[in-house]
């Protein structure tokens, strides 16, 4: 999957660039984690969602994408450097891609899109623990 060869990388662009890979991925359920270096919760919940991701329930069925809200690069960068993941994230400096797609103003939020490319579930706040998010995969990513 084209996804995983910009594993670990922050993606630049706009809105249409995310909106390009959303539309790329329908028939597969979707997960966009929002996030930012200067998120103490997310610094909390990147090691959730890196053991998540590899569990052998969750496998390649589900499409994982990070996005980057109003950070600067560097900072961002470092943080991925310190909690790599498997999928890129997109730059949000302006918050307009998590607005488009109803992620909110908390850091961070996960928001589930179906195989339609529909939102059908957003969670605010972090996950601490694995289990919880791969409960929320399956019962949203679908």
């Amino acid at each position: 999957m084209a996804l995983h060869r910009q594993a670990n990388e922050l993606i630049g662009g706009s809105k249409s660039a995310f909106d390009s890979r959303l539309a790329a991925l329908r028939g597969h359920p979707v997960v966009v984690n929002k996030w930012a270096s200067w998120c103490a919760p997310c610094r909390g919940e990147f090691p959730v969602f890196q053991r998540a991701v590899l569990g052998p329930s969750i496998g390649n069925r589900v499409a994982f994408v990070g996005l980057d809200g109003q950070d600067n690069d560097g900072d961002a960068r470092k943080f991925l450097a310190k909690f790599p993941v498997s999928y890129p994230s997109y730059r949000d400096p302006d918050i307009k891609i998590a607005s488009a797609i109803q992620a909110g103003v908390a850091f961070p939020t996960t928001i589930f899109f179906d195989r339609s490319g529909k939102v059908v579930y957003a969670h605010p706040g972090p996950y601490s623990k694995p289990a919880e998010l791969i409960a929320d995969i399956h019962r949203y990513a679908r």
